[in-house]
């Protein structure tokens, strides 16, 4: 009897950084074949440093979870100036807008990561936000920190004083 394989379709290798929609930027750290109900089927093996965790990503449904190679220069460049656009934030409930924001956050696109840090950051002269837009504002902004540390291969403090510069920028 020989075993069923799922496709062996790779596009990741050892090494590579990858964005993971959920989790944001991880590095696959090998390939490997299990067995799971009688079929052998390859997966990425996925650690997330800042979470300590490791995730298993069958190599056929990567592409279909979203899971994506870093941000080229080409979108950093579009992120960054999207940090420096006017916020646009929509005249809806907060617990609508706070959904929204999640969802772009949870998308793992850099561009709407990007517009949820835009939209929510908040210049020393304006009001304290809410506990949740506060919440909100961090996750998004740690994932872009995280992206913008990989893509420039600089460390985490580089990472966010360069969106900072940004964010300055646009409040000037």
């Amino acid at each position: 009897m020989t075993k069923k394989t799922a496709n062996d379709n790779r596009s990741f290798k050892k090494g590579d950084y990858i964005v993971y929609p959920a989790h944001g930027v991880g590095r696959v750290v090998g390939v490997e074949k299990e067995t799971v109900a009688g079929f052998d089927i390859e997966v990425y093996v996925v650690t997330f440093e800042q979470d300590k965790m490791t995730l298993r990503v069958p190599t056929a449904k990567a592409n279909g979870v979203g899971m994506r190679p870093l941000a080229s220069d080409k979108i950093l460049k579009d992120a960054l100036k999207t940090l420096k656009g006017k916020a646009k934030v929509k005249r809806t409930m907060w617990s609508r807008r706070a959904q929204e924001y999640e969802a772009k956050i949870n998308s793992g696109d850099l561009l709407q990561i990007a517009e949820v840090v835009r939209d929510l950051h908040r210049a020393e002269d304006q009001p304290e936000p809410s506990y949740s837009e506060r919440q909100l504002y961090e996750s998004a902004l740690d994932r872009m920190v995280r992206e913008v540390a990989a893509v420039e291969q600089v460390d985490h403090d580089k990472a966010k004083e360069i969106l900072s510069e940004s964010l300055r920028k646009a409040a000037a």
